[in-house]
């Protein structure tokens, strides 16, 4: 077995860790919203150190493998949050819910497979285009946050949780530098790469939690889910100088599986909230106007 497979094992079983942490957490997140609250709550606290783990395994597997290879497997996580969070729930998942996971998670299977294998090389990333990588990453998650801040329902879901995933793609970014950098030395380590891990780690929950708070589960985690890769293939191509597909036989296929992933998003936006949030919570019912004579 070549480290590149063993990474992508590793990265399988972290991303069962990270949706049942989600899925736990998520119904904190609805019952209170994105406050301090969730922070005297045991039960969010359980299902943070599950997602914790499986972010660990998930970071060990970009020691073995590629970005390209290792993100898109995120997308797996779908298949068993959105049932688990409908568990947690008390009820079973939506025929809806479970057509779109299956969608966007066949979608990027395919997609992942079209993503060539390659022994992993020692990426490298200069401090300037460091600079100008978080850049863009800190504006695209502050667009996301205001047009989110003017949106509801799903679609603030979706907003919230586009920055979310973009900043968790980031995280993988750097960890994947620092992580390898290891292997050739220890001093690499003291480096201000290392304080972007944890800085990130802390917007992207923060992020999450308000992409939870909204009550569509299955939306705001597929978005998060989504933009994570992206971010993460994206900047691994673009920086890193890892590859992707070439082969021009494959735009077809590369369409379809990208088709699969849209409609499946679309299809869990279309789904209703478990609960309304913590915004509609605080609303007073309207009072019941007796007509009786």
């Amino acid at each position: 077995m070549t480290q590149e497979w063993l990474g992508v094992i590793i990265a399988f079983a972290g991303a069962f860790g990270y949706a049942l942490g989600a899925a736990i957490q998520q119904l904190d997140a609805v019952r209170l919203g994105a406050s301090r609250a969730l922070m005297r709550q045991t039960r969010w606290w359980i299902g943070g150190g599950i997602s914790f783990t499986g972010a660990c395994l998930h970071a060990v597997a970009l020691v073995f493998a590629p970005l390209t290879i290792i993100q898109p497997i995120s997308m797996t996580t779908l298949v068993y949050a959105v049932p688990l969070a409908a568990k947690f729930h008390g009820r079973k998942p939506r025929k809806a819910e479970l057509l779109g996971s299956v969608a966007v998670s066949i979608g990027l299977a395919g997609l992942m497979l079209m993503i060539p294998i390659h022994e992993s090389g020692t990426p490298t990333l200069g401090d300037g285009l460091a600079l100008w990588f978080l850049g863009a990453v800190l504006f695209i998650v502050l667009v996301s946050q205001l047009v989110g801040r003017r949106v509801a329902g799903p679609f603030k879901a979706l907003f919230f949780a586009v920055g979310a995933g973009v900043a968790t793609g980031t995280v993988s970014t750097f960890v994947r530098i620092v992580g390898v950098g290891l292997h050739t030395d220890l001093a690499n380590l003291v480096h201000w790469f290392t304080l972007v891990i944890p800085a990130m780690l802390i917007v992207a929950t923060i992020l999450l939690q308000k992409s939870y708070a909204v009550g569509y589960f299955g939306i705001a985690y597929a978005a998060a889910q989504v933009a994570d890769p992206i971010a993460s293939v994206l900047a691994g191509a673009g920086l890193l100088g890892e590859p992707l597909p070439s082969d021009p036989l494959l735009i077809a296929p590369a369409l379809l599986c990208a088709a699969l992933l849209i409609v499946g998003t679309v299809v869990l936006g279309r789904n209703a909230p478990d609960h309304a949030g913590a915004a509609a919570a605080d609303e007073t019912p309207p009072e019941r106007v007796d007509t009786a004579v």
